[in-house]
């Protein structure tokens, strides 16, 4: 049975066995890393913009890499799609030097962030070249968009299939 907000699992006695919600499947769980990440994506390239005249400032971005690792490790390789796939857990934020903060509890989708130093490097040791962190800027929200726009159309599925037939 299916609820606006939820399903009702029920055993073979048609039992209420547990409840799940609907946004708690693989589908919902991936786009919401996926859009944590790209939200922790968007503040480094906030502080990066920010820090463009800053000396010996290397800009940062988030590792690509460790949230596809993450996303690796929740969804194996003998299932197919994402039915039935384990939820996923937030990655934490490394701290690599002594004086980092941990950022207390892990942000949903949230990578390690590395130092990627754009093309050119000031006299000054300054390596934000502002084109390049806007192309950056404008790629995360079109990602972004993207990505909310699936969750929104997969609720709108969930509750048209939640739907008496007319």
């Amino acid at each position: 049975m299916l609820n606006y907000d939820h399903f009702i699992i029920t055993d073979a006695n048609n039992r209420k066995d547990h409840v799940m919600g609907i946004t708690d499947t693989p589908f919902f769980n991936v786009l919401r890393e996926r859009m944590g990440f790209l939200n922790e994506r968007q503040k480094l390239l906030a502080e990066n913009v920010a820090n463009a005249s800053t000396p010996k400032y290397v800009p940062r971005d988030l590792d690509n890499r460790a949230f596809a690792d993450a996303i690796a490790r929740q969804m194996p390789q003998s299932r197919s799609g994402l039915a039935g796939a384990a939820p996923l857990s937030p990655v934490k934020m490394a701290a690599t030097r002594s004086g980092h903060l941990d950022g207390g509890a892990p942000a949903a989708g949230a990578g390690r962030a590395i130092k990627t130093p754009d093309s050119e490097v000031t006299l000054d040791g300054n390596a934000v070249v502002l084109e390049e962190q806007m192309i950056k800027v404008a790629d995360t929200r079109m990602n972004y968009d993207a990505a909310l726009g699936l969750y929104q159309k997969g609720l709108q599925l969930m509750r048209l299939a939640s739907r008496k037939p007319q």
